[in-house]
């Protein structure tokens, strides 16, 4: 969606003129280049385990990186590790992200919307931004990690029904974040004139990360500021038609919609392991940095895909690698 850029000033005011309140959402997040911290798997102690992690928001900072991303979730995931290795929760972790860094943006790739009632994730994401200065984005999905529900309580429902609790979610989350005081009496959940304060701004950017193009794509026209598409490179294409009819549906300009999409880079010669699913798959990038950015740059940017978030976890925490990823693609998308 990247050739409608230069029209979206023009569309964002259109959009206003017809829909005052949606087109508040779509302001305020560019997400060019992020860089996601998969795992706490460093070989470390556990009193260095932070700092490990403080240092790589850092490095993402002075290397250019528009944002820094956490998982939100309780146990390693499949593809990335076994799952009692070590997770940190995320919304803890970014509050202290916050005092260590100065100008990325902070964000979840992004909040399982079944591990808290909306009105404490709006509380948060609403902290989080005033810790921040202003620097929070609510990265939200469906949830969909069963083992983690399962064996911590957490109710996991049927696909439709984790959907239909996201979409209540967002209609009480979305006006708190702009000062209203929702009252809502859905299937799911309800709220009585429901207050947020204090807020930073106000609007906190939404990000929904999936890659459903009947539900999540339709949640995203309605809702998000972006959406970061997780699939396989060569699906980008097709996702990106899908997405543009999805906002059609809602006559909804798709430039108010940025687009990311979530990849997995491995450098050569950093002695990274070669069986970690992750590094195998249709999302990752393998090769020098100057190959990893002319793939990304030919079947990534080139197609329509706004901006890139990438993460290194085969490289654990090795300094350097993150600042030598940056180098490499900050050229492509500050162009």
């Amino acid at each position: 969606m990247a050739c409608h850029r230069a029209t979206s000033a023009a569309a964002q005011r259109l959009q206003a003129e017809i829909d005052p309140g949606l087109a508040r959402l779509h302001s305020g997040v560019t997400i060019r280049l992020g860089l996601q911290i998969p795992n706490f798997s460093y070989g470390t102690s556990i009193p260095e385990l932070f700092p490990a992690v403080k240092a790589q928001a850092e490095e993402a900072e002075a290397a250019g990186f528009d944002t820094v991303l956490l998982m939100d979730h309780f146990y390693q995931l499949p593809g990335l590790g076994e799952p009692d290795e070590p997770m940190l929760e995320a919304y803890t972790a970014l509050g202290a992200l916050a005092t260590a860094t100065e100008r990325v943006q902070l964000s979840t790739l992004v909040t399982g919307n079944t591990y808290r009632n909306p009105t404490l994730l709006a509380k948060e994401i609403t902290t989080l931004d005033v810790v921040s200065a202003g620097r929070a984005i609510l990265g939200i999905g469906a949830g969909w990690f069963e083992l983690e529900h399962r064996q911590l309580g957490f109710d996991f429902d049927t696909f439709t029904e984790r959907f239909e609790k996201l979409e209540e979610a967002l209609q009480i989350i979305v006006p708190m974040l702009h000062g209203e005081r929702p009252t809502f009496s859905g299937k799911w959940y309800h709220t009585e004139s429901a207050i947020n304060e204090p807020r930073y701004r106000d609007h906190i950017p939404i990000m929904l990360g999936g890659s459903g193009e009947k539900k999540t794509f339709r949640l995203a026209a309605r809702y998000a500021d972006h959406l970061n598409i997780i699939a396989d490179i060569s699906e980008l294409p097709g996702k990106l038609n899908v997405l543009r009819q999805r906002c059609a549906e809602i006559d909804r300009d798709p430039a108010t919609l940025e687009t990311s999409c979530l990849l997995t880079v491995v450098l050569d010669g950093y002695g990274a392991p070669s069986d970690m699913g992750e590094a195998r798959g249709g999302r990752a990038v393998t090769g020098t940095p100057d190959q990893v950015a002319e793939e990304i740059k030919r079947r990534v940017l080139d197609v329509g895909i706004d901006g890139v978030i990438i993460n290194l976890p085969t490289h654990r925490y090795t300094p350097g690698v993150i600042t030598k990823v940056g180098d490499a693609l900050r050229p492509l998308v500050d162009a």
